[in-house]
């Protein structure tokens, strides 16, 4: 049996949709960008019960008091481009015969309108639940103050100077928020990121009764790392794509493309073979090099140094990303 697990945003979608929500009011793109750089901040130092990715519960308070509705995300999902290539890989993936599962930190209306437009069945699929009509219900007058201020306080800042982020937001997140019916917005919401991704995916292969060495995870950044890495210390083939310096170290090995489906002939030979198999041929077309924006592969476990492949993943991540590419 052929399983393989993709990250959403990235692999199947090229857009963050927190950050296109958080986009909806004025300087909510500034806001996000802060929130999210601590987001990695606080996954960095290893907060206790933190997850990467929990920015998608940190940012609820500012969608609900800007009156953003569940039904606007779900529009998001049915509208959002797809990455280049997505949609053939899962196609021909399917065709032969692979089941094809998503663990995505996206917020279930967004990914559930991606994966169903790539013909993955919805119990294939684990995402964020995210109830915003009712959680909205719990803004009070006091939320709305304290919110406006701490908008102003953000937008104010004169550099992302991670000292200044993180000293502002924790008082802000631990301090002040919990004091207010705001705070319980923020711990209703339990992101699909980190340790809860690699959890989905376990689930995932008790379901089919496979073990994580039978299994191809694809992601590319923070909220991956612990998946990636659960896959590749099993024995399975853990793959970064177009992904950031939080996902390269590790994986398996690496891809750097405008075209997903460029990873059809690696998965074609894992399918027949097994990773001595697949090391073979990636550093076979290591040694060739990509052509133009395409085909850069790079086989990564045992290795320590991703300085290489880290300078084409980011230049193609920018290509393919655009704006979303600067977000841990």
């Amino acid at each position: 049996m052929n399983l393989i697990c993709f990250d959403l945003e990235g692999p199947l979608a090229p857009q963050d949709n927190a950050y296109e929500l958080m986009k909806l009011f004025p300087n909510g793109d500034k806001i996000f960008q802060v929130i999210s750089r601590y987001d990695d901040l606080l996954t960095l130092e290893g907060k206790e019960n933190y997850e990467p990715g929990d920015t998608l519960a940190l940012i609820v308070p500012f969608l609900a008091y800007h009156g953003i509705r569940e039904e606007q995300i779900g529009i998001m999902g049915q509208r959002a481009a797809l990455t280049p290539g997505a949609s053939e890989l899962v196609s021909k993936l399917r065709t032969h015969g692979w089941q094809v599962f998503c663990a995505s930190t996206s917020y279930e209306q967004y990914a559930m309108g991606i994966t169903q437009r790539l013909g993955i069945p919805t119990q294939n699929a684990a995402c964020t639940s995210f109830p915003l009509n009712k959680i909205s219900q719990l803004l009070s007058q006091d939320d709305f103050t304290l919110l406006e201020q701490m908008e102003k306080q953000i937008t104010n800042l004169s550099s992302m100077v991670d000292d200044d982020i993180k000293k502002l937001l924790d008082a802000f997140y631990w301090q002040q928020l919990p004091r207010t019916k705001s705070g319980k917005m923020v711990t209703k919401v339990k992101p699909i990121g980190g340790s809860r991704k690699v959890k989905a995916l376990e689930h995932f292969a008790v379901k089919t009764g496979e073990p994580l060495s039978h299994w191809v995870a694809v992601g590319d950044s923070i909220t991956d790392f612990k998946m990636l890495q659960a896959v590749d210390n099993a024995g399975g083939l853990a793959i970064s794509f177009n992904a950031n310096e939080y996902a390269l170290p590790y994986s398996t090995m690496s891809l750097a493309s405008t075209r997903l489906d460029d990873l059809w002939v690696i998965l074609e030979t894992w399918s027949k073979g097994n990773r001595s198999t697949v090391e073979k041929i990636v550093k076979e077309k290591e040694e060739i090099g990509g052509e133009g924006n395409r085909d850069h592969f790079h086989w990564l476990a045992g290795s320590n140094d991703i300085t290489e492949p880290l300078k084409i993943h980011s230049k193609i991540r920018r290509l393919v990303r655009k704006e979303a590419a600067k977000l841990g």
